[in-house]
């Protein structure tokens, strides 16, 4: 990939008020520059490569603390309006401009799972995924982050105490109104949230009529319901906040939070590129120890190349499937991925693309066979009654904003623990097993066929196995479980710790298009005997007084599928590959377990590289990503600007 010079000039930001941020965009051609020529002389002090959830994130804070260093993010997309995932049409309220733009990706074929392949999207616009996710603002549980700085090891901690401040500083909260509270029930805990980040969460203003059964279901069934699930512990009945704006409904996302909110008369040096694409670092005579990296960047007009010094850090924030890419391209990996490609490796880092994982899931449906006799609405009011949906238009667009278009997905949630999902000796059982294909080599068997060859990916997939078998399967108090709810006849199951592992690699054929995910869900049998378990327990919940009220009958799998295998047979059958959640294919684990940075978000072998995204996850947490991808914004941020005070 050759490549010339190129440099640069001047930040025009337009300040917006944080309050309206969400709603109000401006016009994009007062917000960014689009060619080399627009950026500043002799390069920036920070080059962050990605304007997503957590790479915003630390852009923001960076300029903010150190307002004479320079910051650039260079962006692949554009700044683009990002409606709700439960916006009306646009025809219906006025046109914002083009809305964000996404990146479309599909697995290789699936082989545990009849070759079916995982369907994924990730934000290609300004503020990343947070601009086109499900709005779902949850946090992992205190066991997710201990596991994971159990994991990780090194001197700086990710445990739940260390990272609590950082989810807390991220957000900021609006309780709802005394009278949405009084209908609801709604419950929270102010103190686990901030105030002065403009980046929102807030409850709705609607829930649906049906909204209660489920509810009262797992109430049946004994799930404890929870005053507040964002402060650590989070088995039983939750209430979620979305990521929306309190008084317009509208998204919140971190291009609104963390670039159009700040004040431009006192972020000069803050510069936005939008529309290029991050190819590779280069270091001088290809030694990552001589200094920061230069970066090299790809004009997605007109495939211009040029390069753009760095004078303190590079941070690569391109999510997880374009982190790797860029590291590959870079010569930075396992050697024998890069050389087939005509690569030259520069850093031998063999868990660059490897350790990927996502949420799974198969579902549970039901009918009702007795009226559902409510004088509040259900779903399908939008459709078959014009005036309801005409008050509902209305509403949305009203200060503050009323009805169902202020709901996105749901905000609801139920997390169980394995120990309650079934026998505490299936649970022991199912531990021994795990730890003794630790022991044969079996574990290891289960992984993609370029990890065999090198000790350090299997003895850190070993290292991940035992540290989720102790600390999630076998912690009574770690949720295993997540199914949230809404409205209607059927139940998503959530396998939130999965043991199968995937791949991300270059697509040899265009290296600077989508990288090749493979997903390999399944790979690892012992998910199977989760899914079951899941779904046994799930079931239940069919049988309770609070369903069988309305004359509950299941109806998927249905009654006629008991045994284990016809079971394993229905998840196959109904699987959901991704909910969108995928991480850790650029690990914080040790360098001799196949991790690629280690707890200073520091990328081994490097000097001025950092990754800050969800490809350092080491394995995946209880929880949608969002809420964490600002936490680990933040905690980056934090640590680059103490160690840059020093």
């Amino acid at each position: 990939m050759k490549s010339r010079s190129g440099t640069a000039a001047v930040l025009v930001v337009v300040s917006v008020a944080a309050g309206l941020a969400s709603a109000a965009p401006r016009p994009e051609a007062s917000i960014v520059r689009r060619q080399a020529s627009h950026l500043r002389n002799g390069g920036y002090d920070f080059i962050i490569a990605g304007g997503g959830t957590s790479g915003l994130t630390v852009a923001d804070r960076l300029s903010e603390a150190f307002p004479t260093k320079s910051v650039l993010v260079v962006e692949y997309g554009d700044v683009e309006y990002a409606p709700g995932t439960f916006d009306p049409p646009q025809s219906t309220w006025g046109s914002r401009g083009p809305t964000a733009t996404r990146w479309s990706i599909f697995s290789q074929p699936v082989p545990d799972f009849d070759n079916k392949t995982a369907s994924v999207f990730a934000g290609r616009v300004v503020g990343g995924s947070s601009a086109v996710n499900g709005m779902f603002f949850d946090r992992p549980a205190r066991q997710d982050h201990d596991a994971w700085a159990h994991a990780a090891g090194g001197s700086e901690k990710w445990d739940w105490n260390a990272i609590y401040p950082f989810y807390k500083k991220s957000v900021t909260f609006t309780p709802p109104s005394a009278v949405t509270t009084q209908q609801y029930g709604f419950t929270w805990d102010t103190s686990a949230y901030g105030t002065t980040t403009p980046i929102y969460s807030s409850f709705p203003d609607f829930l649906w009529a049906d909204h209660h059964i489920v509810r009262d279901a797992w109430r049946d069934l004994g799930a404890p319901v929870l005053r507040e699930c964002s402060s650590g512990d989070k088995t039983g009945l939750c209430w979620i906040p979305l990521s929306q704006h309190p008084v317009t409904a509208r998204r919140s996302h971190s291009g609104t939070g963390h670039y159009l909110a700040i004040d431009n008369t006192t972020r000069t040096t803050y510069d936005l590129l939008v529309k290029h694409q991050v190819v590779r670092v280069l270091w001088p005579k290809g030694k990552p120890k001589s200094g920061p990296p230069i970066v090299e960047v790809r004009s997605v007009a007109d495939n211009t190349l040029f390069n753009i010094t760095a004078k303190a850090e590079v941070v690569i924030s391109a999510g997880v499937f374009h982190t790797p890419a860029i590291l590959q391209r870079s010569g930075i990996g396992k050697p024998s991925v890069l050389s087939p490609l005509g690569i030259a490796t520069v850093l031998d880092l063999p868990g660059v693309g490897a350790n990927l994982q996502d949420h799974t899931g198969a579902q549970l449906a039901w009918n009702y066979t007795l009226p559902l006799n409510f004088s509040t609405p259900l779903p399908d009011r939008l459709v078959t009654d014009p005036a309801f949906l005409a008050d509902a238009l209305v509403g949305f667009n009203e200060t503050p904003a009323r009805g169902p278009y202020t709901l996105a997905n749901s905000n609801s949630a139920i997390y169980i623990a394995h120990a309650d999902i079934t026998s505490p000796a299936r649970v022991r059982d199912l531990v021994k097993r795990i730890r003794r294909s630790i022991g044969d080599g079996s574990a290891a068997a289960t992984l993609p066929a370029d990890y065999g060859d090198d000790p350090a990916l299997v003895a850190g997939y070993e290292h991940q196995l035992e540290v989720m078998a102790a600390r999630f399967l076998g912690d009574p108090a770690a949720p295993s479980l997540e199914s949230t709810f809404a409205s209607g006849t059927s139940v998503r199951l959530i396998h939130l710790h999965p043991l199968s592992r995937g791949t991300v690699r270059l697509n040899a054929t265009h290296p600077l298009e989508l990288p090749l995910a493979d997903y390999r869900s399944g790979s690892n049998p012992f998910d199977f005997d989760v899914y079951v378990d899941h779904l046994r327990y799930l079931r239940r919940m069919v049988a309770t007084p609070a369903m069988q009220r309305y004359g509950a009958v299941e109806t998927e799998p249905g009654v006629g599928v008991q045994s284990d295998a016809d079971m394993v047979a229905y998840v196959k059958r109904v699987i959901t590959l991704s909910f969108m959640h995928p991480c850790c294919t650029a690990s914080m684990l040790p360098r001799g377990k196949g991790g690629v940075v280690g707890t200073d978000l520091k990328v081994y072998g490097a000097k001025g590289l950092r990754v800050v995204d969800m490809s350092v996850l080491p394995f995946l947490p209880s929880a949608h990503l969002s809420a964490l991808a600002y936490a680990v914004g933040e905690k980056a941020a934090d640590i680059i600007i103490k160690e840059w005070r020093r």
